[in-house]
Order: C-alpha cells, then structure tokens, then sequence
C-alpha cells in the first residue's frame, strides 16, 4: 500500500509535461522584461497578465486552484478580444480593445507577444482538464478582480488622460469603459464601476464557473485518472 501511494504520487506530480513547462517559462522570460521596460509595471495589473503569471506558477507546482482562477476569469473576455482583433483585421471596429494591436507606433516585436490572448484561452483549457478544476477559484477570482478594479479606478491613470509616456497604461481592466483614448460617457464613472464589476462577476465568472465545473474534471477525478 505504502509503495502503491508513492508510485502514485509520482506519477501525479508530472501531469504536465516538461516541454510545455519550459517553452511556457521561455515564453515568459521574454515577455516580463519586454512589457516592463515599454509599458512599465502597473501593466501586470491587466486581468490577462495577472492570469499569464497565475499559470506561470501553476504549470510548474501543478496547482489546480493556480490554473482555476485565470481559467475561470479570462476564458470569456479573451474570446471577446479573439474576435474584436478579427474585426480589427477586416478594417471595422468593434470594442476599440484591440485597436492597440494596430498602433504603428508600436514596435511589431512588442504586438507580437500580445498575440497570447489568442493562445492562452487554449492553454488553461488543457491544463485545468489535466489538473482538475477547483471550484473556490469563483470566489478568489471574483475577489481579486473586484481589487484590481477598484485599484486601477482609484490609483492609475483614467482613459484619454495625457501622460508623460504614451506607452504607460491608462484604464487598466476598462473600469472606464471599453475605450483607452477616452471615458465611456453613459453614465457616472462611478456608477459604471459598480456595474462594471456586477456585470463581470454575473456575466462572465459565474457562467464560466458553472460551465467549468460541469465539464471538467475535479482536482480529485483528474489526479486518480492520472494514477
């Protein structure tokens, strides 16, 4: 029984292979120091740089609540950036989220990297099958994303504001609409906070949750298919 348990553990700890560990980490390596250096470290605030560093650590200790918590946040808004890049390539507009990725003034090195948001969504799909999904990533995604928001309305800079650096994020997660060059003007700035977050925890983390949870596997299933 003791030998069956080791064997077991084993096994369980190289769920992920070591390939995609390490081209994940190169891929890193190359990104962190690029994006600090033209857009500064408040862009790691973003709610798909924060998942990118999440499943950094995760891959690596095969944390099912490490992959959960970005699988369960940005699964949804990077199908949304998937398809506004798409519209963005056919010459029309649709969120203006993308637009970015269209900026001549931008380095196409620096535009390349953020091609991730179309590979990521992938990617936490595959692992949090082959780790399990944790269902207390609901609650700890909602509750970081919520801080992130009300951190990026209250503490950086506004949509459209001027600033010294144009490379410098301004409206970190849209908390002042979805347009960086200028505030959304259908409500208070305030009021569309609140419903900004609502709209985030009741469209996007709980449909998510539920569709995860049923579809993929607990931590518990997918380590005892392992073994």
């Amino acid at each position: 029984m003791v030998e069956d348990s080791s064997r077991m553990k084993t096994h369980t700890s190289h769920a992920i292979p070591l390939w995609l560990k390490v081209s994940y980490t190169a891929f890193m390596v190359v990104l962190i120091p690029v994006y600090w250096y033209h857009y500064g470290p408040t862009n790691f605030l973003y709610f798909c740089d924060i998942a990118l560093l999440l499943t950094l650590v995760g891959v690596w200790i095969e944390s099912p609540l490490l992959i959960s918590l970005p699988a369960v946040g940005i699964l949804m808004p990077q199908a949304l950036w998937c398809v506004d890049f798409v519209v963005q390539l056919t010459g029309s507009k649709m969120t203006g989220m993308t637009a970015y990725m269209f900026d001549g003034a931008k380095p196409l090195f620096l535009r390349g990297l953020s091609l991730f948001h179309g590979w990521l969504p992938f990617l936490l799909v595959y692992l949090v099958f082959k780790l399990g999904y944790d269902k207390r990533a609901l609650k700890g995604w909602t509750a970081s994303a919520s801080g992130l928001c009300l951190a990026a309305f209250f503490l950086f800079p506004k949509a459209g504001e001027t600033l010294s650096d144009p490379n410098l994020p301004r409206n970190i997660n849209y908390v002042f609409g979805m347009d960086d060059a200028q505030p959304q003007t259908w409500m208070s700035a305030e009021l569309y906070l609140v419903t900004w977050i609502a709209m985030l925890i009741i469209l996007v983390f709980i449909p998510t949750h539920f569709v995860l949870k049923k579809i993929c596997p607990t931590p518990e299933q997918a380590a005892a298919k392992r073994a």
